[in-house]
């Protein structure tokens, strides 16, 4: 883990304290994805199927989850992984049932003259979810369950296969939960090319989708990023690649728990990065240490070992001094573990979920606590917030105008259309004031 004084760092030594990764961007990733993407654009299902085969070793298939399915899921886990399951998913429900935009209500800025919000669902959402080296079903039942409550009517879910082609059964559970009628078993950049443009195979067809979403690994954030770039391509939902986590300590945080919870973050890809924040040089040390000794016996401790590469501890002179470090880094999940950490959250405006306290694990977040765990990342936090039932509507404005109205604010309209030069914009509205 590299050191850091912020106190003594310039403008240039603070930027590259708090850089991301540097593989995050390497030109071999983008210049493989944009072949991926031309490839199936040119050729659909055959292309996928083709790099499905040399990166995973195993063609797209479609679980359909059918009753038969499920059961046999349910009965290969123990009864209290089922329950857990349930009660993580009735959480996430609950949450974005109860923070779902409704329609606004009339706002009359003139006699006559109302306006108001309106919300929609997208018409289809492609939804990525990371697997591979591990089943993380969590993100689907955090993606699936938002798009549900907005009431999107397409979803599609897709997610790499395990090693041996298969499918954890853990996910075809958190599908069930999430009301999907299947899951594609597909990953990578070759799963965002099929949902960018569509393909056909033996078993099913993976449908265009107006909106991705998802975390994945430098590839997968790539694919994202160029799909949404091509002329009429889908929207993203963010920057969402590997995970960053912020701890930040003062000389009263518990070094085993701020350990703990930076590991958590590190063991879940080589990319994935941790930054300790600390005004107690002593504290940063014994954080340290015990990071040491917990990856002793980390099943995933090589893959740690390989994100703490990349990690940092930053040396604060005072709190203040860490929020200016926080919002500089606009972190994925942040973890207050400071005296009075409550008080530090009016101070932050880029973060993508913020733990208040020792108790707020962010292992909790994750799973269970109800807000959607997919964030942004590399910075995003400055500008974007994490997946809401939001993020799978859209917003309208809707203007009704009375005939007194229109007589009312049509002439102000002529008058400032004519001021630009628009005299067709100035003739619809003198019409309206005339009628």
């Amino acid at each position: 883990m590299k050191r850091f004084d912020w106190s003594s760092l310039d403008e240039g030594g603070r930027r590259a304290a708090l850089a991301r990764p540097a593989r995050r961007a390497e030109a071999r990733v983008t210049e493989g994805v944009r072949a991926m993407l031309d490839d199936v654009r040119a050729r659909g299902g055959t292309a996928v199927t083709e790099w499905a085969l040399k990166l995973d070793g195993h063609a797209p298939r479609r679980i359909v989850l059918d009753v038969a399915t499920v059961a046999e899921a349910r009965a290969a886990l123990p009864p209290a992984d089922v329950r857990a399951l349930r009660v993580a998913a009735d959480n996430v429900r609950v949450f974005h049932q109860a923070t779902r935009p409704g329609d606004g209500d009339w706002v009359e800025t003139t006699p006559g003259v109302r306006s108001r919000i309106a919300w929609r669902p997208i018409r289809s959402a492609g939804i990525y979810v990371p697997g591979g080296t591990a089943p993380l079903f969590s993100s689907l039942l955090m993606q699936a369950i938002p798009a549900e409550v907005a009431g999107v009517p397409v979803r599609v879910a897709v997610t790499p296969p395990a090693k041996d082609g298969g499918i954890h059964p853990a996910m075809i559970l958190a599908g069930a939960e999430a009301g999907l009628d299947e899951i594609w078993l597909v990953g990578g950049a070759q799963a965002i090319a099929a949902l960018t443009f569509g393909a056909s195979f033996d078993d099913g067809v993976i449908p265009t989708c107006d909106k991705l979403f998802g975390p994945g690994n430098a590839w997968v954030a790539e694919a994202k990023k160029q799909a949404a770039a091509l002329p009429g391509g889908p929207a993203v939902d963010m920057p969402a690649g590997p995970s960053e986590l912020m701890v930040v300590v003062d000389r009263d945080a518990a070094p085993e728990i701020a350990a703990a919870d930076l590991l958590s973050q590190a063991e879940h890809d080589a990319d994935a990065q941790v930054v300790l924040v600390s005004t107690s040089r002593a504290t940063i040390d014994y954080v340290l240490t015990e990071v040491e000794a917990q990856l002793a016996d980390l099943p995933r401790a090589d893959v740690a070992r390989a994100s703490l590469a990349e990690a940092r501890a930053i040396l604060v002179r005072d709190l203040d001094a860490a929020l200016e470090v926080i919002n500089a880094y606009g972190p994925e999940h942040l973890a207050l573990q400071v005296e009075y950490a409550d008080e530090l959250v009016d101070g932050i405006t880029a973060a993508g979920a913020v733990f208040v306290g020792r108790h707020a694990a962010e292992t909790l977040g994750d799973y269970a606590a109800g807000p959607s765990h997919v964030l942004p990342t590399d910075g995003g936090a400055r500008t974007l917030g994490g997946i809401t039932t939001a993020s799978f509507m859209t917003s309208m404005s809707v203007q009704a105008v009375t005939a007194g109205g229109a007589a009312e604010l049509a002439p102000v309209a002529a008058r400032l259309a004519r001021l630009e030069g628009l005299e067709a914009h100035a003739r619809a509205a003198d019409l309206r004031s005339e009628a």
